[in-house]
């Protein structure tokens, strides 16, 4: 029986699957049937598919990109494993995808040359756990919220959290902060050290064998090379990472404005008095209204700040009443307040299902999530400007942000079937980005730049340090096979 039939049907009679990986590629750089048989090899036969639904679910994330499927999926179970998978494509020129959890807001997973995807959701144990030096080191299944509940006991957490219940190494790979980034930090400054594997199939440490310092002078900063690399330069197959003390008091607040102006205006004053708040985010009018609607709550339909403090009681209740008497100031209304888990997770639950809620107020519709990041001093004249823009188009954009560090997205509601209403997002997406980069800002605070964005990160960097990037690319990838197309066009 045919090697490639046995491990799942490709829909074909023969052996050879027609995609060409590299142009003037010869036939043995083709997916054959002894390609395959030397990954199942590699990784075992149960833990190999070249079924069209299983590479179809790997060749998309959450964007509203369409799928593009790897021609084989593996899920290697050893850093080892994923070692030999990396030799065997590097021989043969064949491209590979690194997968997570799926959760990507960019097209990051998807495979627009064909290749091998690797699930590494099989390599999910928390191997090394310090809770004395506030360090973990876990391998790349290993989600957020199943770390933090194996740190349950120790009084310890790993704050950052981008929404989704996404990997760590995928997190460290997308550079992903998320809603307590204004008080922890991003994934760039909450990583340590990384096992990487090359393209090739060689292993390396970013910061050397088991070192886990919080600092370090030593040598080139590799780790941060990885951080945000998109699996565009090797595939990380563990992390350590830093942890927190689990806070004494948190309490949750919530305040709703008159205007855009004023809610972002109160952000920018408590960022600016010093307090030392742990979550700052804003949905404006249009996300509230879908957020009623999709959870039955009945939160005013206007501008709304959600906010959360940490530390002792003492101090949790003078940050509450201080950002409280600023957004007085600012004529926010209604300031409710919760120390209760139960109570803070009801005030929360409109800003977590957020995205869920826009989409829903077009049942079918995909999302288009922009995500820029400013100066918090421009904060409030991009965000007012945006919203302006959106208004006067044919969309529905609401917006929510991280607006403590200045980054926020709106979420370009469009039909996926509808060609106009696509090129009307990339246009209004595009604007949204170069008036970001207009006052010093980013065109993309922490979902990467995957598919859709590589024109606009050389705008960013400028031609001289985006040719920096493309000799590091060609340095670490001279075959240009890990996740091509993405971050770097080569």
């Amino acid at each position: 029986m045919n090697f490639l039939r046995l491990v799942g049907a490709l829909y074909r009679p023969t052996g050879v699957i027609s995609r060409t990986y590299c142009p003037g590629a010869p036939e043995s750089c083709r997916l054959s049937d002894s390609l395959v048989e030397a990954l199942s090899a590699a990784v075992g036969l149960k833990n190999i598919s070249t079924s069209y639904a299983v590479r179809e679910q790997h060749g998309k994330d959450e964007s509203y990109h369409e799928p593009q499927p790897a021609d084989v999926v593996v899920w290697p179970e050893s850093t080892n494993a994923v070692s030999k998978v990396a030799t065997i494509c590097y021989d043969n020129n064949v491209p590979m995808i690194p997968f997570g959890t799926g959760t990507g807001l960019e097209s990051g997973v998807s495979a627009p040359r064909g290749g091998v995807c690797l699930n590494l959701t099989k390599m999910d144990q928390v191997l090394d756990l310090h809770p004395e030096d506030f360090d973990v080191s876990v391998q790349p299944g290993v989600t957020r919220n199943a770390l933090n509940s194996y740190l349950r006991d120790t009084g310890l957490w790993f704050p950052v959290d981008p929404g989704a219940d996404a990997s760590l190494c995928g997190m460290a790979a997308t550079s992903a902060s998320g809603t307590n980034a204004v008080r922890y930090g991003t994934m760039r400054e909450n990583v340590m050290n990384m096992e990487v594997v090359l393209p090739d199939g060689t292993i390396i440490n970013t910061a050397g064998k088991d070192r886990r310092t919080k600092k370090t002078a030593a040598g080139y900063n590799l780790t941060n090379i990885y951080v945000g690399s998109e699996g565009t330069l090797g595939i990380i197959t563990k992390t350590t990472l830093r942890l927190y003390g689990i806070p004494e008091t948190i309490m949750a607040a919530v305040c709703s404005f008159p205007s855009v102006q004023a809610a972002v205006d109160t952000t920018v004053m408590t960022m600016q008095s010093g307090i030392p708040i742990a979550r700052i985010e804003f949905l404006d009018d249009v996300m509230m209204d879908a957020c009623n609607k999709f959870g039955g709550l009945d939160y005013p339909v206007a501008p709304t700040l959600f906010l959360e403090f940490h530390g002792s009681e003492k101090n949790v209740a003078d940050q509450a009443e201080a950002v409280a008497e600023i957004a007085q100031m600012n004529e926010g209304s209604d300031f409710q307040m919760a120390s209760d888990p139960a109570q803070r997770k009801k005030l929360w639950s409109a800003r977590h299902n957020a995205w869920y809620a826009g989409l829903a107020l077009k049942p079918g519709s995909k999302g288009c999530a922009t995500d820029v990041c400013v100066p918090i001093s421009r904060l409030p004249e991009v965000i007012v400007e945006t919203k302006e823009d959106i208004s006067k188009s044919s969309l529905i954009g609401p917006i929510v942000g991280h607006v403590g560090d200045g980054n926020f997205h709106s979420l370009l509601i469009i039909d996926p079937d509808d060609p106009a209403q696509i090129e009307e997002a990339h246009v209004l997406h595009e604007r949204m980005a170069r008036r970001a980069l207009a006052v010093g800002g980013t065109c993309t605070g922490e979902h990467g730049i995957g598919l859709g964005k590589r024109h606009l990160l050389r705008e960013e960097m400028g031609e001289g340090t985006f040719n920096v990037m493309k000799a590091l690319k060609h340095a670490l990838d001279p075959k240009n096979i890990m996740n091509p197309e993405k971050v770097i066009p080569v």
